[in-house]
């Protein structure tokens, strides 16, 4: 018994080990993985530019309400087409929603025009562990120097209603806009809103 509670402390303080490892204004932790296309795509090669990290379920309804309204496509184009870089990241393991092969996500992405700067498998789920993404939308902003600069949901309203996108605040394109600026993100850390990530 006793062991069975020291392990499950043990679990829960990795856990909020885990989700407190990333803060705002400090260095976004480095990775590399591997894109759809079986190449290494490494953040820190990006310094210089704003990246912005969707981690993202394709079976999740919440994630399905932002493709299916055009909502992360708009953003997305919006974002890159201003210089920045967009990371989708798919951190479903084997046999869990939301896994897909290279040829199944290169193809989700043709299906939906989404027009993300390169598709991660991290079917390991290491690179999600390390930046603590607990929701299917889950994004991230970081900023020029590296640093972490927004952390949150991609707006304000935690629904599945495509409906509700036109009212809520778009907290993603207000933090990047300020980000672009060079100027401090006013609403830098927001509750994320999803399914859980399949790790």
């Amino acid at each position: 018994m006793f062991i069975k509670i020291a392990l499950t402390t043990l679990l829960v303080t990795l856990a909020m080990t885990a989700s407190a490892a990333v803060k705002i204004g400090e260095p976004a932790p480095d990775f590399t993985g591997i894109d759809t296309g079986g190449n290494k795509v490494t953040l820190s090669d990006f310094r210089g530019r704003p990246v912005i990290l969707e981690w993202t379920n394709n079976g999740c309804p919440y994630v399905r309400k932002h493709y299916a309204s055009g909502n992360m496509q708009k953003q997305q184009r919006a974002a890159t087409d201003k210089g920045a870089v967009w990371l989708s990241i798919i951190s479903s393991a084997p046999g869990k929603q939301g896994h897909v092969t290279p040829a199944q996500a290169d193809a989700l992405t043709a299906e939906r025009k989404a027009v993300p700067s390169a598709v991660i498998l991290d079917e390991s789920g290491d690179i999600g562990r390390l930046y603590g993404a607990k929701t299917t939308p889950h994004m991230f902003i970081v900023d020029t120097e590296g640093k972490l600069a927004y952390i949150g949901g991609i707006d304000s309203i935690p629904s599945t209603n495509p409906a509700d996108i036109g009212k809520a605040t778009q907290y993603l394109p207000i933090a990047l806009a300020q980000v672009m600026k060079g100027e401090p993100v006013a609403v830098s850390v927001t509750r994320p809103y999803g399914c859980s990530v399949k790790y």
